[in-house]
């Protein structure tokens, strides 16, 4: 039997193919380190090592697609025949240019492109956010095709997907969720430093089926190199370096990081943080609106031909402001105050978050991930704490790979969560509450000849159990469909179906109180019941080296849609609100298009519109952005980029009954930056001029845009260091 056992793996060996090949830059002939090198259909990636080689082994037969991609860089896609006992050699050769076919892990588990994937997906890698002035998400993503920011100053700015918020988009960091509460309140916001991130993707629309039910509106996944390699070990010592500073509201600050590597273990290491004061409009500078983050981590993992696994730890500290939210005085107070020159003392909501999260796997069977957040912030007026925030979450998740037989392929798996909720002070309107949650999942694609099926399910379930008020559990079932076809050499038209399910929030579920972070009185509803979606996304893309677009239509029905409804009462200065359930709608376009003029001038092209209402009255729900274009030109002379864009925002009238109309708006912008690719390094020096016509404008989706204008003009230059 050992005999024939011995054989049997020969006989494998033997039919099974390998590939390998050498990445290397055009303008020096020499090879490039850390290029990631992906086998899309065959979910397999790997990166170049020191001498720019690469090497996959124990593949089947058949044709594939191989991509290689590196930051900054062109990507290069060709197709190979892969024979049993044949050692296939390809290589590739990259060059700087503004088009690059983007990877994304978040929309379907898997290392795939945003061509094949079947939800419309936006990947921005590291000197994409190499550039960003912000401390906050929603700036760093806002102006990405279907994708806003909310906010209620500059440190609170959350991202808005084809007009969704709150508890339906769902934000993570490395696959995991941040286990902020920026999801609760329009002050709450979700810290980021940008230059510490290897790759951003954003998922527009329903991503319920691996996400869960908050994930009804899209995903959001910041991606450090903690989580970027974590199937791809290295020799040596990798890391980066930035430095960012800007005029307006004087943002300056830094990050850096190292990963070392030696034999299987790979240590990494990182810090950085970012400082803004007051920012200025075109006409006045908004007091009580600056924001600090100071973030930092270190991970430890061990690669093995089986598998992987580390270890993380990450933390994050900081405060930012609130403009116009001031504590009440009594008129002999204030009136001391004022004769001693200092007015109203300001609100200030200084946070932290620690992180500590497991993950590991066996190459192409399972992974997992354990992780465990803790976050804390304290809202402080006249020096004092007046409420606090407590939030720890413990959630896992495993999933395991179908082997590949044929044309199906496919994964399956569990998640759960734990969560222990705790709001103390005024603004404490709902009861300490646990919630836990646990569902089980399902994904299957199936590869043709011309074109690409996949299909999932997933049923979860959700029990929440306050300290006061009645428990209530949800459990419901989300399922979707798509198809990818090729219709020519770089182009797909996709499709998808989705039904999604949300289980209530907590707030929406027990609120009971004022909520100045909102603007209203809220009084939640413990009866309600689960929200459903069916929605429609119709995509046209196609990529070539020379002109990329795509174009994306989406419709969504939803059932028991919850809002807050104002009830016509003031209680305690503020709108009182309940939440309630109806049925409503969101419908839309947004789209993108990159094409070379001249090989020295690009056309940079966008567009995105929402329509979202309640059907029983036609009436448009709250806070949905207005109908927005862009235009710009890039011009590029070897690794120099000069790119002046204009930015156009129609009015919006389509208002809820709580809102005030926003006026159109137009801004110009500068951006130029030199980027110099060696085999080791790769620098980026940038300045951005943005505002430049310093337009007096306001975003619709602010809460306090009747009191304050967005930020005017301003300046902002940035350095980023990348060596392998």
């Amino acid at each position: 039997m050992r005999f024939i056992y011995h054989l049997l793996l020969a006989a494998n060996a033997l039919a099974a193919a390998s590939l390998e090949g050498t990445v290397t830059l055009e303008s020096t002939g020499k090879p490039i380190h850390h290029v990631t090198v992906v086998l899309p259909q065959l979910n397999k990636s790997t990166e170049t090592d020191d001498d720019g080689k690469f090497r996959f082994s124990n593949l089947p037969n058949g044709e594939f697609d191989i991509l290689a991609q590196a930051a900054g860089l062109t990507d290069a896609r060709k197709k190979v025949q892969l024979t049993a006992s044949d050692n296939t050699q390809v290589n590739f050769s990259l060059r700087l240019s503004p088009i690059r076919q983007e990877i994304t892990v978040t929309a379907s588990g898997k290392v795939e492109t945003t061509l094949e994937a079947i939800n419309s997906v936006t990947a921005l890698d590291t000197l994409d956010l190499a550039t960003k002035t912000a401390t906050s998400l929603g700036d760093v993503l806002d102006g990405q095709p279907g994708v806003f920011k909310r906010s209620y100053g500059p440190g609170t700015t959350r991202p808005v997907l084809r007009g969704f918020d709150g508890d339906r988009v769902l934000i993570m960091q490395d696959g995991v969720r941040t286990g902020t509460l920026s999801s609760q309140s329009g002050d709450h916001g979700e810290p980021v430093d940008p230059q510490s991130l290897e790759r951003v993707e954003i998922v527009r629309g329903p991503a319920t089926l691996l996400y869960g039910s908050n994930a009804i509106g899209g995903v959001v996944n910041m991606i450090s190199d903690h989580h970027a390699g974590q199937s791809a070990p290295h020799d040596g010592v990798h890391g980066y370096l930035s430095a960012i500073a800007g005029s307006n509201n004087g943002l300056h600050g830094g990050s850096a990081g190292v990963s070392a590597g030696t034999g299987p273990w790979v240590l990494r290491l990182n810090t950085g943080g970012q400082r803004a004061s007051d920012y200025r409009t075109a006409r006045e500078r908004i007091e009580n609106s600056g924001a600090r983050t100071l973030s930092g981590g270190t991970s430890l993992s061990r690669y093995s031909e089986k598998g992987w696994f580390t270890a993380a730890y990450n933390t994050q500290r900081g405060t930012y402001q609130i403009p116009f939210i001031e504590e009440e005085h009594d008129n002999h107070e204030e009136e001391e105050e004022e004769e001693e020159g200092h007015g109203h003392e300001r609100v200030r909501l200084p946070f932290s978050r620690h992180n500590i999260r497991v993950t590991g796997g066996l190459h192409d069977k399972l992974n997992f991930s354990l992780n465990y957040s803790n976050w804390n912030h304290n809202e402080v007026a006249n020096g004092e704490i007046e409420n606090q925030f407590f939030n720890k979450q413990f959630d896992y998740r495993l999933v395991v790979d179908q082997k590949r037989k044929g044309a199906f392929s496919g994964s399956f798996g569990l998640w759960g969560l734990q969560r222990d909720y705790e709001a103390i002070g005024a603004e404490a309107i709902t009861p300490p509450v646990n919630q836990k949650s646990f569902a089980v999942f399902g994904v299957e694609s199936i590869q043709l000849e011309r074109a690409k099926l996949q299909f999932g399910g997933r049923i979860e379930n959700s029990r929440f159990n306050p300290e006061t008020g009645p428990k209530r559990s949800f459990t419901g079932f989300s399922g979707s469909a798509g198809l990818n076809v090729p219709l020519w050499n770089g182009g797909a038209f996709v499709s998808s179906y989705n039904h999604s399910y949300r289980a209530p929030a907590l707030e929406e579920l027990y609120a009971l109180g004022p909520h100045v972070g909102n603007l209203t009185y809220e009084i939640g509803d413990s009866n309600l019941r689960g929200e459903r979606s069916n929605g429609f996304d119709v995509s046209l893309r196609h990529t070539s080296p020379r002109f990329r677009a795509e174009a994306n239509w989406f419709y969504y029905r939803l059932n028991q849609y919850v809002y807050l409804a104002p009830t016509g009462e003031i209680e305690d200065g503020l709108i009182a609100a309940r939440y309630s359930q109806s049925n409503a709608r969101y419908t839309g376009f947004d789209s993108k298009v990159q094409a070379a003029l001249h090989p020295m001038f690009w056309l940079n092209l966008g567009f995105d519109a929402v329509d979202a209402q309640l059907t029983v009255n036609n009436t448009p729900l709250p806070r949905i952005p207005p109908v927005r274009g862009r235009a710009g030109i890039d011009f590029r002379y070897k690794a120099f980029s000069i790119a002046p864009e204009l930015t156009l925002a129609n009015k919006q009238t389509q208002i809820f009954p709580t809102e005030t109309e926003t006026a159109g708006y137009g801004t110009a912008s500068l951006r130029a930056t030199y980027t110099l690719a060696r085999q080791h390094t790769v620098h980026l020096f940038s300045v951005n001029w943005f505002n430049a016509n310093n337009a007096y404008y306001r975003n619709h989706l602010s809460f306090i845009k009747n009191q304050a204008a967005e930020m005017g003009r301003g300046v902002a230059v940035s350095y980023n260091l990348r060596f392998f």
